[in-house]
């Protein structure tokens, strides 16, 4: 027999509702303040009249950092760094994942290796050693010093690891009474199945790849060769009123250090945003599944 929920539990649900409504506003609300700057002429932001809605409305900002090569240089870096980062992370991840999702009688250093990597998780080298690896190694002032040292995550491959031992062993009986290999094993039904924890990964990878700074502002020795997110947090604006055009000299009554960068910000952060949307049905499936092994 159906009971109709009573009054207090009804209550108790939209109280909830609101409460996480509340929540998801306040986690909104700065980047909704940054963009409505971004939007907002010099004057109206300093004098502290930006809100949540932009304040005499200018695209001034965006003119003047789209006309900016070293914004366009460093945005076309960040999107190679995350091409070849999330390509050879993913591969790597998987060729790792697989062998150490077999039992220990298929695989005898199985333990072994696994406790390698888990160590590299609790303990690192140091910056001093991370750094003259990658100097010795040739790759400063390189993309490749940008992808390469951090391709391995190994927490990633534990996601990933866990998945793969969740899928039913019958799938990989079965492939090998046909005769496949387990080259052919892994790509043409390990991976193809594994999709929710694939996308989580590639999720994770590409915003640690995207947002990551330090290491471009380590290796690359040549500004110009800067990824967006280290571009972003060197730039101070000092214009030479020598070089600047006629148009940008038209909007600098208009844009400031703060509605710039504000402006830079907003840019950088359309990637993820573009993103996340097409990953996000299978990020909390991926978690919950790649996290929990029976």
């Amino acid at each position: 027999m159906f009971h109709r929920p009573s009054f207090g539990y009804r209550l108790f649900n939209i109280c909830n509702y609101l409460f996480l409504i509340l929540i998801a506003l306040l986690c909104l609300a700065p980047m909704v303040h940054v963009l409505a700057i971004s939007f907002s002429t010099s004057s109206a932001a300093s004098a502290g009249l930006v809100k949540l809605w932009p304040a005499q409305f200018t695209l001034a900002s965006y003119s003047f950092i789209l006309e900016k090569s070293q914004f366009i240089t460093s945005f076309g870096i960040s999107i190679k760094r995350v091409i070849l980062g999330v390509s050879v992370s993913m591969l790597l991840s998987v060729l790792l994942a697989y062998p150490l999702s077999k039992e220990v009688k298929d695989f005898r250093f199985r333990t072994v290796y696994a406790w390698i990597f888990v160590f590299t998780i609790l303990f690192s080298g140091g910056l001093i050693p991370w750094y003259m690896t990658i100097k010795m190694t040739g790759l400063i002032d390189s993309i490749w010093g940008l992808v390469l040292p951090g391709a391995v995550q190994v927490f990633n491959a534990i996601l990933l690891l866990n998945f793969f031992r969740g899928l039913p062993k019958e799938l990989e009986e079965s492939s090998f009474i046909d005769g496949a290999s387990h080259w052919t094993t892994l790509w043409r039904i390990y991976v193809p199945i594994s999709m929710p924890a694939l996308a989580t990964i590639i999720l994770f990878t590409f915003v640690g790849q995207w947002n990551s700074w330090f290491d471009g502002l380590m290796i690359m020795s040549t500004p110009e060769k800067y990824p967006l997110s280290t571009y972003l947090q060197s730039i101070i604006i000092k214009p030479d009123f020598a070089k600047i055009s006629m148009i940008q000299a038209k909007h600098m009554s208009e844009i400031s250090d703060r509605t710039t960068k504000a402006a830079q910000i907003i840019l950088g952060s359309l990637p993820i945003l573009i993103v996340y949307p097409f990953l996000q049905k299978y990020f909390v499936t991926g978690i919950v599944v790649g996290s929990v092994k029976e």
